[in-house]
């Protein structure tokens, strides 16, 4: 391409502005398929620390939502076991006011029941999660119940009896963020869930039951009813926290990235309009470089 020293000043200016333009273009080019103003951080000016601390809530608050959601699926498979203690403590409790009217009968009956209640008791306790033993506190990889204990012996209805229990006195709990912790764990050693053990494990192992036997062993079961309720109250309201608190973070990371977009994403339609003008910039402008460098006085003068 040749030009003439008059030209070369205009001509040379023109030109960097065509650059000029085409380097916008191009970035607009990139914001319009990505839909973001940039794809480094640094170019974000005075912004860039929130975005980075905006990206860190987002990530530190699905952590929170994770483990939550790991545990409130833990208190619902803990609160479905304490279902089933319920409700072989309440059958224990049938079959013992049955043998309350001091037929043989029933009191072999009740005798037989109590110890296949005892066997699916051990079952509910050494309920498993995500291969994890739920009711062992930390020990999570040792079943918390090994009834091997329990094969001989009534013992006493007054004496509490944990030597069925292989786990330890960890309760679990989990953090929903920053500043709370939840606990909702529970032990398979727990007084309500012991109370109905000893109480299984009088009847199972008796060879008889006087009348007095079957009064003491129904205030027992009578309390391990109440108590084995109250500890699923206890594992149902641990369950509503930890579900507020999963809520509350969802929002939270819900607001967080609303505006963690808004301070790095663009307006894809303002850019693709932009990106028209600018075209049709560059055109003229390549129009007017052709028109100046074919200017020669021969062409005037004609």
């Amino acid at each position: 391409m040749t030009m003439r020293v008059a030209t070369f000043g205009v001509t040379d200016q023109m030109v960097a502005s065509a650059l000029r333009t085409e380097a916008t273009m191009a970035n607009m080019q990139v914001q319009e398929a990505s839909g973001l103003k940039s794809g480094y951080l640094a170019d974000y000016g005075v912004d860039t620390q929130h975005i980075v601390n905006l990206q860190v809530s987002v990530t530190r608050a699905q952590s929170y939502i994770d483990a939550a959601t790991l545990a409130d699926s833990k208190t619902n498979v803990m609160y479905k076991a304490l279902d089933q203690v319920s409700d072989i403590v309440t059958k224990l409790r049938t079959a013992l006011s049955a043998a309350s009217t001091a037929s043989s009968t029933e009191v072999a009956s009740a005798i037989s029941s109590a110890q296949q209640l005892l066997q699916q008791m051990g079952g509910a306790l050494n309920t498993q999660y995500d291969g994890q033993y739920v009711f062992a506190g930390a020990k999570t990889s040792t079943a918390p119940v090994d009834l091997s204990s329990f094969a001989t012996g009534a013992g006493s209805l007054s004496t509490a009896d944990t030597s069925y229990y292989r786990g330890d006195d960890e309760l679990a709990s989990v953090r929903v963020s920053g500043t709370q912790s939840v606990t909702y764990g529970v032990t398979a050693d727990n007084p309500a869930i012991e109370e109905v053990m000893r109480a299984l494990k009088f009847v199972a192992n008796s060879t008889s039951l006087s009348a007095a036997d079957i009064t003491n062993a129904l205030k027992l079961v009578d309390s391990a009813v109440d108590d084995v309720a109250t500890v699923q109250a206890k594992l149902s309201s641990a369950s509503a926290q930890i579900s507020t608190a999963q809520s509350t973070q969802s929002d939270f990371m819900s607001y967080a990235e609303s505006l963690g977009t808004s301070l790095s994403s663009v307006d894809v339609a303002a850019v693709t309009a932009q990106l028209s003008a600018y075209q049709a910039q560059l055109t003229a402008s390549y129009t007017a470089i052709s028109k100046v460098q074919s200017l020669n006085l021969a062409s005037y003068l004609r």
